[in-house]
């Protein structure tokens, strides 16, 4: 079957600019054949990570990553989810990160092992769907379902959906699916030294901040956010190979259960007036607003 119009498009720009003579498109920036092509339709149709030194360039939502690999589809105490979307790549730091929590789990939990959702494309960039951020490859989604503790079918992999943990009224997690490992599990994310943000429900937050015993330094890191009702959002800081990622800003003090997270359950959240004018889409990014380096990724070869 013929690839969609708008991948052979893609395909073909690629290939037209990638004919440009060695060190052309840092010479002279962004080849005019792709400049103002969006940067979701360039990295979302390549296959393969840029042959190039590991390094993640640019912010978490503008980014791309060089020299990325791939997570295993399949180990010890963890299973990829979604392969037919080609995002579980990363830098090797967020790999190492993976495998290391993963086989982690099953210690502090009664978890087999842990089902991995999205992590990054090949070279990193804007997906063609979903997700603003993920462009450097260093955040991964973590499903706040356990491994079954058996190898699923790659159709199972693409058709299982993951738990949901948020009550229906949004105000609360889900009692009947919610379970004190969940709080362990998420609580081991946020507790490892390269781990900046651990971004979950609000209503996941608010158990949190209710179930959590012992040290609760770790409640920091963990802040809510719209979505992630099924899965935690687990992000690494900057590699030091990598000089040109930009680093979030630090961490607000406190462990966020007070009038911060309260205010993601007033009526203004949960149910906003809706506008007098429909908003205009945002345009998507093009190749020309991420980082000069990017194009280099993007037509390494």
């Amino acid at each position: 079957m013929a690839r969609p119009v708008r991948a052979r498009l893609a395909a073909a720009l690629i290939a037209l600019a990638s004919l440009l003579p060695a060190g052309a498109a840092s010479a002279q920036g962004v080849p005019p054949a792709l400049a103002d092509k969006p940067a979701k339709e360039l990295f979302g149709r390549v296959d393969g990570p840029a042959p190039l030194a590991a390094r993640s360039i640019g912010f978490y939502s503008k980014g791309c990553l060089a020299g990325g690999v791939a997570l295993p589809v399949n180990g010890p105490a963890w299973q990829a989810m979604r392969l037919s979307r080609n995002r579980n790549w990363g830098h090797p730091d967020l790999v190492a990160f993976v495998e290391r929590f993963a086989l982690q789990v099953p210690k502090v939990s009664s978890w087999p092992g842990i089902l991995v959702g999205d992590m990054a494309q090949p070279r990193g960039g804007p997906m063609l769907t979903g997700h603003a951020s993920h462009q450097l490859g260093l955040d991964v989604d973590v499903w706040l379902t356990p491994s079954p503790g058996r190898e699923f079918t790659r159709e199972e992999r693409e058709k299982l959906s993951a738990t949901m943990m948020v009550r229906a009224d949004r105000r609360d997690i889900d009692p009947a699916n919610w379970r004190p490992d969940h709080w362990k599990v998420v609580r081991l994310a946020a507790q490892d030294p390269q781990v900046e943000r651990v971004l979950v429900n609000a209503a996941i937050k608010k158990a949190l901040c209710r179930d959590a015993t012992g040290n609760r330094a770790w409640l920091a890191k963990v802040r809510p956010y719209w979505g992630h009702d099924f899965h935690m959002h687990v992000r690494i800081g900057c590699p030091k190979d990598s000089p040109g990622c930009r680093a979030q800003d630090p961490i607000p003090g406190g462990e966020g259960c007070g009038a911060e997270l309260d205010w993601w359950f007033t009526d203004e959240v949960l149910h906003p007036k809706p506008s007098k004018e429909p908003s205009k889409p945002k345009p998507p990014l093009t190749l020309a607003e991420l980082p000069e380096a990017c194009t280099g990724v993007l037509l390494a070869k």
